[in-house]
This record gives C-alpha cells, sequence and structure tokens, in this order.
C-alpha cells in the first residue's frame, strides 16, 4: 500500500514538473515575440532615419542645384543617379531584411508549435497513465477488500463452528457431571 501512495506521489510530482515546463516553454514563446517585435521596431526605426537623411541629402542637392545650376547640372545628374541606385539598394536590403525577419520568425513559431504539440503529446501519455495506475490502484484495492472480506468470512465460520463445538463439549461435561452426581 505504501509503494502505491509512493508511485501515486511520484506520479503527482511528475505531472507538476510537466506543468513547470509548460509554463517555462510559454515564457520562451512570450520572450520571442518580444524580441521579434523589438527588432521589427528597431528595423522600422534604421529604415525611417535612412529615409530622413536621403530627404536631407536630396533637399540639399536641390538648393545646390538651385545656386549652380548652370554650372554643376551634369554633377547634380551624377548625383540623383547615384542616390537613386543607393536608395533602390536600400529598398533591396530592407525588404530582404523584412524578408529574413518573417522567415525567422515562421520559424521560430513552427519550434515553438513543434514544442508546444510534443509537450502536449507528453501531458496526454502522462495522464493516461496515471488514469492506468489510479484503475491499477482500485482494482487493488477491490481486491484486498475480497480477500479480506473472504478472511472474515472464514474466521466467522470457523468461530460458529467452535461455538458450537464448545456447546456439545459443555452438555456432554454437564451430561457426565449429573451422572456423577446421581
Amino acid at each position: 500500500m505504501a509503494q502505491e501512495n509512493d508511485e501515486l506521489i511520484l506520479a503527482q510530482a511528475g505531472l507538476r514538473d510537466f506543468k513547470r515546463t509548460v509554463v517555462a516553454l510559454r515564457q520562451e514563446l512570450e520572450t520571442a515575440h518580444a524580441e521579434t517585435d523589438e527588432r521589427l521596431r528597431a528595423s522600422a526605426i534604421a529604415t525611417n532615419a535612412d529615409i530622413a537623411q536621403l530627404k536631407t541629402t536630396v533637399a540639399a542637392l536641390r538648393e545646390e542645384l538651385e545656386k549652380a545650376r548652370v554650372e554643376r547640372e551634369k554633377a547634380v545628374q551624377q548625383a540623383t543617379v547615384a542616390n537613386h541606385h543607393e536608395l533602390l539598394q536600400l529598398k533591396a536590403t530592407v525588404a530582404s531584411l523584412r524578408d529574413a525577419l518573417e522567415a525567422a520568425y515562421i520559424d521560430k513559431d513552427s519550434s515553438t508549435r513543434q514544442a508546444i504539440s510534443g509537450a502536449s503529446a507528453e501531458i496526454a501519455q502522462l495522464k493516461a497513465t496515471i488514469a492506468t495506475l489510479r484503475e491499477a490502484i482500485e482494482l487493488a484495492h477491490t481486491e484486498q477488500e475480497n480477500a479480506l472480506r473472504d478472511q472474515l468470512n472464514q474466521h466467522h465460520g470457523e468461530l460458529t463452528q467452535l461455538h458450537g463445538t464448545i456447546r456439545m463439549l459443555r452438555e456432554q461435561f454437564e451430561t457426565q457431571s449429573a451422572k456423577t452426581i446421581t
């Protein structure tokens, strides 16, 4: 009986450990989401800064163009072309980084789902094991009660038989005592 209680306590401890594991996995998932959001914000800030810088550069070039339009028209055109290429490169870089970030998020989300799925399957298996152990304990308890009941019935029968034997011996003794006295 003590061994069965120990097994039940061990099963309960295991269940607590799995619950703690699930909580830890949830916290890791939330941390990953927060890190992803932070990276997105940082990327957006950097992109906005780059755009603002490009706008400032374009404005400066326009002022310079207005001041020395005739003398520097060719230089301004070259700078505009260079800036356009740089803008295209920056846009391509931003698009590439966004795609990489989304792919990382999808990968992390997939890994998290797999971990949660594995933990859920393990919890289900543990619940099934607990149910099986519970049934085994109940069966053992029932068998123990039946064995005890059978022993009590056997002892009751023996006790009844012994009472009958005592009564018969007492009657014989009284009969012999009565004959001896007469």
